[in-house]
């Protein structure tokens, strides 16, 4: 039987899911509810819950709202795969967890008993070491399989060495490792590390390098007798646009096998997907507005309200509202907005 692990084995779109607020930045349970459905009605194989997209202070006390988010997304899956009567289309269900062991196991346990598959380790953890970071990881293992995590450093991440990340596979419950140094070199420390493991055909491996999406899906990594590929994409940027990202993995899955055309498509994709990623994310204010922007797409849209944050200073940055409004016009078929329009009274229901 297909299980929601076999689908993150395989590859597949899991976007980071963004937390929908109202004015009062209050939870707006109606339109969270409808990006949940907005990704499962694109065609994505997961979602990644209680991650920086979803913003890191939903932990904190005055907030509270770890649970209700990871229980809203789960249920509305649980919900939607109901609907559809689909069985045999095991949505995986991660989980961000934050903190040192002990934080990190109490998030796991939570995200357990609310139908979670996997746990996706944030590394920015203050005064732990690497071997902290692996006890960690080792104990939150004995809750959920475990997704490693390489943070650009300009959202919180840290440099992690070749030889954490061979130990990071080499534990018994890693299901996969999300690379998002935004850096090429790091990234390729990475790949080299995971093929040095014993474990290395068990970890699948998913880009997060939201300024190389199509470059990192389209290179094989290794000699020619133990060729990789990342299997799939976790990305804050998939937030939006998500059918369009899932169009451009099964492109991306022709290309490999030698379709010429589907080759072509997609290496005209890549630079398009960074332009539009740059405006999103905020390149030129230093990725302040990064969470901002994602709201700002899906505001136009209609699927959120506003583009408030729980923190109130992270907002859009200046210009950055006219960079989103270029992009949208330049690549159409990145944004989703014919579908979304198509489908946003029924997600609203």
């Amino acid at each position: 039987m297909h299980t929601p692990l076999d689908t993150l084995s395989h590859g597949t779109v899991v976007p980071a899911h963004p937390l929908a607020l109202t004015a009062e930045r209050a939870l707006d349970e109606r339109r969270q509810r409808a990006l949940t459905r907005y990704y499962l009605a694109s065609g994505a194989g997961g979602l990644a819950v209680g991650v920086h997209t979803t913003q890191f202070e939903i932990r904190e006390p005055r907030f509270d709202l770890l649970r209700p988010v990871l229980e809203l997304a789960s249920e509305t899956v649980e919900t939607v795969m109901k609907e559809a009567d689909r069985p045999d289309r095991p949505v995986v269900r991660i989980a961000g967890a934050c903190g040192y062991v002990q934080q990190a196991v109490a998030e796991a346990e939570l995200a357990a008993s609310l139908g979670y598959d996997a746990v996706l380790l944030s590394p920015a953890v203050p005064g732990a070491d690497e071997k902290g970071l692996l006890e960690r990881a080792r104990a939150v293992g004995e809750v959920l399989p475990v997704i490693g995590f390489y943070l650009q450093e300009a959202v919180g991440g840290r440099y992690l060495s070749p030889a954490f990340w061979t130990a990071f596979a080499d534990l018994p419950r890693t299901a996969a490792i999300k690379i998002a140094p935004f850096d090429r070199y790091r990234s390729a420390d990475v790949l080299r590390a995971v093929a040095a493991a014993d474990r290395a055909d068990e970890v699948a491996l998913y880009t997060g390098n939201d300024d190389n999406i199509v470059g990192d899906l389209l290179t094989p990594y290794g000699p020619a007798d133990a060729r990789r590929w990342f299997a799939g994409g976790l990305l804050g940027q998939w937030a939006v646009g998500t059918r369009a990202a899932v169009d451009l993995l099964e492109d991306v899955r022709r290309a490999r096998t030698g379709d010429h055309e589907a080759m072509t498509r997609c290496l005209a994709r890549g630079p398009e997907l960074t332009d539009l990623n740059s405006a999103v994310f905020d390149v030129l204010g230093g990725f302040r507005g990064c969470i901002a922007g994602v709201h700002e797409v899906l505001r136009r849209q209609g699927l959120l309200d506003g583009t408030w944050c729980l923190d109130p200073a992270e907002a859009l940055s200046p210009g950055q509202a006219e960079e989103i409004t270029r992009v949208a016009a330049a690549y159409p078929w990145l944004t989703d907005d014919a579908f979304v329009a198509e489908h946003l009274d029924d997600w609203l229901r």
